[in-house]
């Protein structure tokens, strides 16, 4: 039996394009039925609609960036490793509590034939995925796991590779009684001490500290489209303003995108997106991707360990630098 043609997931801001396709489409239809030559129309169209994706993503606001992110189609860390890597093994468990945390997946995987460990976390395709996988929020236990593994990198010299997507650590009161907080703060402290060169890459969302548990390297990569911030633009809101609903404010005073964080120096590389977003081409996507992880890890093999441990050390030093102004 056929698979049947899954139908595209609009955003608000997507609409005039769907309208402009729908137009092609029925005009394409008329003339088939008529018998009548409209190609030099339809080719005008199509190249309309080619230039109004590009406008349109071009110029995303925040929060339509955000939209963006969180796409459920957007290429999640197992789709990159499918599309990249040419082994891949997952491993399970943090040799702690004894439960396997879906959320945040990691295993021994080969890219270009160098070994690597990869590690990153993984939402759902649809509302029962999302659910198994606890949409894309570890819990103490997958960031023990994830640790476990760098520590397994680091003895036998395969570099890191983080994929960066969740809202932000599970926050349940089982969250807490396990111990998130320090188990994040363990990932922190550690990932400094690393040998092997650490690579994170921020593929969609990368929210407070779910993000950071796995977020401390040499290099930070960010695809085009991705957000990265403290909070997300909701919570923001709903702290600052008692509003929710002001989410769109937030998100532009937050600097969350791609490029706040390059001008802010925080992020090394942006990723370029395929027009439409990384859900509309995820081959294209994880081509670009793969060659930048293969670019900065030539780069970061050159240097020792210690020259790896200083980088790693001086570029969070940096991100708190600030100056006093007199009054």
């Amino acid at each position: 039996m056929a698979t049947p043609e899954r139908r595209p997931i609009l955003l608000d801001f997507e609409k005039p394009l769907s309208e402009l396709d729908a137009r092609i489409t029925q005009i394409r239809e008329l003339a088939e039925e008529n018998e009548v030559d409209v190609s030099t129309q339809i080719r005008q169209l199509e190249a309309r609609a080619v230039q109004l994706r590009q406008e349109i993503f071009s110029s995303l606001t925040p929060s339509q960036r955000i939209q963006v992110a969180r796409h459920p189609r957007r290429p999640s860390t197992l789709d990159y490793v499918q599309a990249m890597m040419d082994e891949w093994i997952e491993l399970h468990g943090d040799r702690s509590t004894g439960v396997d945390d879906l959320a945040l997946v990691g295993g021994i995987a080969r890219l270009e034939g160098r070994p690597v460990v990869v590690l990153g976390h993984q939402k759902g395709r649809d509302t029962k995925d999302n659910v198994v996988r606890n949409f894309g929020m570890a819990s103490p236990g997958g960031y023990r796991k994830a640790m476990r593994l760098m520590d397994h990198a680091d003895r036998f010299g395969m570099p890191i590779l983080t994929f960066i997507d969740t809202p932000g650590a599970w926050a349940g009161l089982d969250a807490e009684r396990l111990g998130q907080g320090e188990a994040i703060a363990y990932n922190l402290r550690e990932m400094f001490r690393l040998n092997v060169p650490i690579i994170c890459t921020v593929i969609g969302e990368g929210g407070s500290g779910g993000a950071l548990g796995i977020g401390v390297g040499d290099r930070l990569l960010m695809f085009e489209h991705s957000v990265y911030t403290v909070a997300s633009p909701e919570a923001c809101a709903a702290i600052l303003w008692k509003d929710a609903a002001k989410a769109p404010q937030a998100a532009e005073a937050l600097k969350i995108t791609s490029t706040d964080l390059k001008n802010l120096g925080i992020l090394d590389q942006i990723l370029p997106e395929p027009v439409g977003g990384a859900h509309s081409a995820p081959l294209e996507a994880a081509a670009s991707l793969k060659q930048a992880l293969l670019q900065n890890l030539n780069e970061l093999s050159t240097m020792t360990h210690q020259q790896r441990r200083n980088l790693r050390y001086q570029k969070f030093r940096n991100i708190g630098i600030f100056a006093e102004v007199p009054a």
